[in-house]
């Protein structure tokens, strides 16, 4: 088959995928106005709101980040249950769609975009669960809302494939004149995702951060301080955070506003995607009550080589007693009611597909106390 014929074949298999997909399963409406549309070969960076950086500058944001912020309250009087909403509207946004968990961005009537997540995958309760078990514990992190129905004009039947199909193909500006907002699509219990509010400190080849660069933060340079550090891979590893790879967490700079000519005033360390976690197979219950902690307890070493990927960018590695007991101190802020809202707010225990592993929210409470104990027992951390 000659090149032009080829192509001309894949654009017509492009062009029936698409249409089939924005056909299927429709429902008409009054017309909506259409959306800026935000173009799949986006250049960087990729919004007014953020920049790329130096790898210079990145480091030297590294070296001086925190792991809490000092501007911001903590969220001690925030409810436990994941905020549910009954129904939202929206309008689809066409952009480039990373990873493997179905999702789509859509904006709303007052034009905030929102990253929606959908389908019957297990990310979906553990990003719940663990952005809000994150924010008891003090800890920065994105927030959910659930939607028990989501109506997005202009949506495909299944977004996060055609759009996937779309980007592959570089087809992103000649799909958006496609999309007709006259028409929608009901999604059911989907996660609205909202940001935790900062600009990302990134470079061209770099987002976020991998766990063994925690190292490099450096309190006499006004970093976080060791014990702090510690906290936070203790809660990696109390949630069995495996899928750690750096666009999974988030540097970012909440100082605002942020002069291009000045370093950031206030970088700060998140853990941002943790839909991977309370496993090893997301929202596993038996294996989340009995994968340990520890590498070595007599060191005080953490490690999730047991995990999924080994752990990922978690390499093993030990924590001093002052961490240890600053994540202890907060972890008894959390109650057994309160873990009981968490679990039943991310909707644990209801059933999301086939073959879920649906499990009362009890059994959750009993394995939330299993993996406190397995930090709070024991004689006290040997110096580093």
């Amino acid at each position: 088959m000659r090149a032009g014929t080829a192509a001309v074949a894949a654009i017509t298999v492009l062009a029936a995928a698409v249409w089939l997909a924005m056909s299927a399963g429709r429902h008409s409406a009054a017309p909506v106005d259409a959306p800026t549309t935000v173009e799949l070969e986006r250049a960087r960076p990729r919004s007014a709101d953020e920049r790329v950086v130096s790898d210079a500058t990145r480091r030297q944001a590294l070296a001086r980040a925190r792991v809490w912020p000092r501007s911001r309250p903590s969220s001690d009087a925030e409810p436990f249950r994941t905020t549910t909403v009954n129904e939202v509207s929206c309008r689809f946004l066409v952009t480039r769609l990373g990873g493997t968990t179905p999702k789509f961005d859509c904006v709303l009537e007052n034009g905030e975009t929102l990253r929606v997540k959908y389908g019957i995958a297990a990310e979906i309760p553990s990003e719940a669960a663990a952005t809000r078990l994150a924010r008891a514990l003090g800890f920065p992190s994105d927030r959910i809302t659930l939607v028990e129905r989501l109506r997005c004009h202009g949506c495909p039947s299944d977004p996060f494939t055609t759009m996937k199909t779309v980007d592959a193909a570089h087809a992103g500006s000649l799909f958006a004149h496609t999309v007709d907002y006259g028409e929608y699509r009901d999604f059911d219990w989907v996660a609205i995702e909202r940001k935790y509010d900062g600009q990302p400190i990134e470079t061209t080849t770099q987002q976020g951060w991998e766990f063994h660069e925690l190292d490099q933060v450096d309190p006499s340079r006004g970093g976080a301080p060791r014990a702090h550090v510690d906290a936070l891979r203790l809660l990696a590893a109390f949630l069995s955070h495996w899928d750690n790879k750096s666009e999974n967490q988030r540097l970012v700079c909440v100082s605002r506003p942020w002069p291009d000519d000045v370093p950031c005033p206030e970088p700060l360390l998140i853990l941002h995607d943790l839909g991977a976690a309370f496993g090893p197979q997301k929202v596993d219950l038996d294996g989340w009550s009995t994968n340990g902690i520890w590498g070595d307890r007599a060191t005080c070493t953490l490690s999730m080589q047991r995990l999924p990927y080994h752990g990922g960018t978690f390499t093993d590695v030990r924590v001093g007693e002052p961490g240890r007991q600053l994540f202890i101190a907060r972890l008894r802020r959390i109650s057994a009611a309160d873990a009981a809202d968490i679990f039943a707010g991310a909707r644990f225990d209801q059933k999301r597909g086939l073959f879920s592993d649906v499990r009362p929210v009890a059994d959750w409470v009993r394995a939330f106390r299993t993996r406190v104990a397995m930090i709070t027992d024991g004689p006290p951390c040997p110096a580093l």
